[in-house]
């Protein structure tokens, strides 16, 4: 039984990455001047949707915790939405710490948003497809040596680091606007269009 858990484990892992790379290369067969530098909020969007769906979809197809509460229609759209509620309310909790963590408020609400969502689907979207919108889970889970299963392991593995990895991201930032030093790359832009 572990075995077979730790290859679908695998398999749904797997399958977030190829969604990534695949959101990279996909949108430039359909639209016009795609690039990830030039058009980053569209690929921010782009990346979302695919994560999202392939989570939901590797969730529901492996379902490693078979629910054998309820399944009523009722029960499965009330659950549904009580996700999306979770899903919209961390996005703008992230974007609330982003900003009070230094974020452009009004310049960049596009992007700080869009970065929130993003976190949110590394983050939130994986608890919600394997814990629900299950409170007392998500603190179990959350809290030490609360962890019941694999699947449950991995998720604290990779929420942390997607929290983790966000820090380490950001903290430089403020370490290089604005300084003396960069008055060299105007210089080697300058030297370029020369050439």
């Amino acid at each position: 039984m572990k075995n077979t858990d730790i290859k679908r484990l695998l398999y749904t892992h797997l399958l977030c990455i190829f969604s990534i790379i695949l959101s990279i290369f996909i949108p430039s067969f359909f639209l016009e001047n795609f690039s990830i530098l030039e058009t980053h909020l569209t690929w921010l969007c782009i990346c979302s949707v695919l994560v999202t769906a392939v989570n939901l979809v590797s969730y529901l197809v492996v379902k490693p915790n078979a629910s054998t509460k309820r399944s009523s229609l009722s029960y499965k759209v009330t659950r549904f939405l009580k996700c999306c509620i979770y899903f919209l309310m961390s996005c703008f909790v992230f974007h609330v710490i982003f900003v009070l963590y230094g974020a452009p408020l009004i310049e960049l609400v596009l992007e700080t948003f869009l970065f929130a969502v993003i976190l949110s689907t590394f983050t939130t979207i994986p608890c919600l497809c394997l814990l629900g919108p299950n409170i007392k889970a998500w603190l179990r889970v959350f809290s030490r040596n609360g962890v019941t299963s694999i699947w449950e392991n991995s998720l604290q593995i990779t929420t942390i680091s997607s929290f983790v990895g966000t820090w380490f991201g950001a903290f430089p930032i403020p370490l290089d606007w604005e300084r003396p030093w960069q008055v060299g790359f105007s210089y080697l832009e300058q030297q370029n269009k020369c050439l």
